[in-house]
Formats: structure tokens, sequence, C-alpha cells
């Protein structure tokens, strides 16, 4: 089970990772198993579009038990697949490289994704913050 404590640690250790490597400004959001929000936190100066963003690539992870790298990777060799399933979806998947499953006991338990940065360097930070904190990833 991923906790709020578990999942509110992961956030600032985002946020601290995200500093520490003088990314942009970033929003971070975890999500349950169910795709639902437990933590979502925006810093100064990150578009309020940055949430939004954040929680399609997380949800994504939940959806397909993947990263969002593995669905965009899947975008473009089979781009009407990916288009099906944001549609199918109501728009809630975002296959761009920043949001990963949290793995506890070899099951997914979580995703976490971020948006303000590069999508690669917030793939960086989602894998090290939720490795830092005990879970593991994909």
């Amino acid at each position: 089970m991923l906790t709020f404590k578990d999942s509110l640690s992961i956030a600032q250790d985002c946020i601290s990772i995200a500093r520490q490597q003088n990314a942009k400004p970033i929003a971070v959001v975890v999500l349950d198993i169910g795709g639902n929000i437990i933590v979502a936190l925006r810093e100064d100066k990150a578009s309020v579009f940055r949430i939004d963003i954040a929680t399609g690539k997380a949800w994504g992870c939940i959806a397909m038990g993947e990263s969002s790298r593995g669905l965009a990777e899947k975008a473009k060799n089979n781009p009407a697949f990916v288009n099906g399933l944001a549609v199918t979806s109501k728009g809630r998947l975002l296959p761009n490289p920043g949001g990963i499953p949290i793995i506890k006991d070899n099951e997914i338990v979580g995703s976490v994704g971020i948006s303000g940065d590069k999508g690669e360097n917030d793939e960086k930070i989602c894998i090290e913050s939720v490795k830092k904190n005990g879970f593991q990833t994909k």
C-alpha cells in the first residue's frame, strides 16, 4: 500500500531533487493504484497546467502498468493504439516521459508524475525520489 506519508515524502523529495539539479519549477503528482490523487504539489512559478500534465503522465502509468516513457515509445511505433487509449481514457493518459509506476513487493502500488522540465529530467527525478523512499520502479 502507498500511504499518504509515503506519497508526501516522494513528492517533497522530487521537489528537493529538482532544486538540487536546478531544474525548472515543477509540479508533482502521486496517485494511488486506482488513479486517484494522493498528493499534488506545484512549485512557485510552475504554470497551473503543470498539475494536469503531471497527472496525465502518472495516470498512464497506472492504466498501462509501465512508465510514461514506455507509452511515448508505443506512441511512436503505434500512434493509432495510443490515440485510442487517449480517447478511451477521456484524455487522462499523457504519453510523455516523466511518469513512473511505484512498486512495492513486485506490485504496482501507485505512480508519480512530474511536469516542468524536460521529460527526461522529470523522469530521472521521479526515479531518484521513488528509490530514495524505499520503493522500486520499472
